[in-house]
C-alpha cells in the first residue's frame, strides 16, 4: 500500500525550502500568465509546485495532480489510481507581501470528489507546525490529536469570515444577523490554515459563502476538520460536496460543533442569505 500521509510530508518539505526564501521578496510576485484556478501564477506558487511534482516523481507513485496553478498533470503509469489535489500556496498574496500566515494544502482521494478524500495535509510554511487526517484515524497538529472547541455561543466565539469580494456590501448585508452577533472576528488570508484552526480549538468557526473559493484550497482542511470532531457543511444545511477541478468553487460553514453551526446557519437565513 502507497504511505501517503509520509509522501505528503516529504513534499511539504521539498515545497517550503522553494517557498521561504521567496516570502516578502520581489521575485515572488514575477508573473507566469494565468493559472488553472484563474489566478495569476506567480513564481512562488510555480516553484512551490515543481518541487511538489518532483516530490510525487522520485517516490514513484502513479496518480492525476489537480493543482490550482497547472491544472491537471497525469503522473506514474496509472494516474487514475489516485487523485492529488494542491493549493502549493495558499495565501499568495500574504507570502509575497511576508505576512506570517501562509500554508500549503495537500490533499489525497481515490476519486476526484471531495467526499472521496481520505489523506489530507496542511502545512503552516512560516511555523513549524502541520496538520494532517486520515480517513477514520483522527486529525492530528504536530503528532498530537486535536479536537474543536466546545464554545456554542456566537457572542464568545472567535469567527473567521471571509470577505475578499467585490461584492462584499452585498455579503455584508446577508451576513448582518451574523455580524451582530459576533464580538471577535477574524481573516487572516489562508483559509485552510483558517479551517485547521477550527480544527484544533484556535477559533470557533470559519464562514466562506462568497462562492469564490476554489476547492483546491479547501479539500485537505475539508478531511481534517471532520477527522477532528467538526462540522462543515453548506449554509443551507446539506453536506458539502464538489468535484475536485481547478475551477471549482464552494461555500460553506466550518464550526467546532453543531450548536455553532445551527446559530450561523440560522441567522444567515434570518438576514436573506440564499434568498
Amino acid at each position: 500500500m502507497t504511505d501517503w500521509l509520509t509522501i505528503l510530508k516529504a513534499c511539504a518539505d521539498t515545497m517550503k525550502k522553494q517557498i521561504l526564501p521567496l516570502v516578502g521578496s520581489a521575485e515572488a510576485t514575477r508573473a507566469f500568465g494565468t493559472g488553472a484556478g484563474g489566478d495569476v501564477k506567480k513564481q512562488i506558487d510555480m516553484g512551490a509546485e515543481k518541487a511538489l511534482i518532483q516530490t510525487l516523481r522520485e517516490h514513484e507513485v502513479s496518480c492525476t495532480l489537480i493543482s490550482e496553478e497547472s491544472g491537471i498533470i497525469q503522473i506514474g503509469e496509472h494516474p487514475s489510481e489516485f487523485f492529488v489535489t494542491a493549493d502549493p500556496v495558499d495565501g499568495t498574496a500574504n507570502a509575497v507581501r511576508g505576512l506570517p500566515f501562509v500554508a500549503i494544502s495537500l490533499a489525497v482521494s481515490t476519486k476526484p470528489v471531495l467526499g472521496a478524500v481520505d489523506v489530507a495535509l496542511v502545512a503552516d510554511v512560516l511555523r513549524d507546525v502541520i496538520y494532517v487526517a486520515e480517513k477514520d484515524k483522527g486529525a492530528y497538529r504536530n503528532e498530537q490529536r486535536i479536537k474543536p472547541s466546545k464554545t456554542d455561543r456566537l457572542e464568545e466565539a472567535i469567527v473567521g469570515m471571509d470577505f475578499s469580494t467585490l461584492k462584499s456590501l452585498e455579503l455584508v448585508n446577508r451576513l448582518t444577523n451574523v455580524l451582530q452577533r459576533t464580538r471577535h472576528l477574524r481573516h487572516l488570508g489562508a483559509n485552510a490554515l483558517e479551517i485547521c484552526y477550527v480544527a484544533d480549538g484556535t477559533s470557533d468557526a470559519f464562514i466562506d459563502v462568497r462562492g469564490k473559493l476554489r476547492i483546491t484550497d479547501a479539500a485537505a482542511a475539508y478531511l481534517i476538520l471532520l477527522e477532528a470532531g467538526g462540522i462543515i457543511a453548506t449554509a443551507e444545511g446539506e453536506k458539502l460536496n464538489a468535484p475536485l477541478d481547478p475551477k471549482q468553487r464552494v461555500s460553506f460553514i466550518a464550526a467546532a460543533n453543531k450548536s455553532l453551526y445551527d446559530t450561523i446557519m440560522t441567522l444567515m437565513k434570518t438576514s436573506g442569505y440564499g434568498s
